[in-house]
């Protein structure tokens, strides 16, 4: 049966949602679980890049042009 672990938080960049989430996915990978992750920004129309540093952290451009935050960089 497949289960679902929700990490979240506030608007405040590097509350090291994205270490908790990979920590806890990596125990659960020992004790033989598969897992995988997926992380989600639900900003409505709104970009990292366009965004104010302060409150999305440090942006990245990928080699394919999306702009990512501090997880995928």
């Amino acid at each position: 049966m497949t289960k679902y672990i929700f990490v979240t938080g506030g608007v405040v960049s590097s509350l090291g949602k994205g270490i908790a989430a990979a920590s806890l996915a990596s125990i659960l990978e020992a004790r033989g679980l598969k897992v995988s992750m997926m992380k989600l920004d639900p900003y409505i129309n709104v970009d990292p890049g366009t965004m104010s540093p302060y409150q999305h952290g440090e942006v990245f451009v990928t080699e394919d042009g999306a702009e990512t935050d501090l997880d995928l960089g």
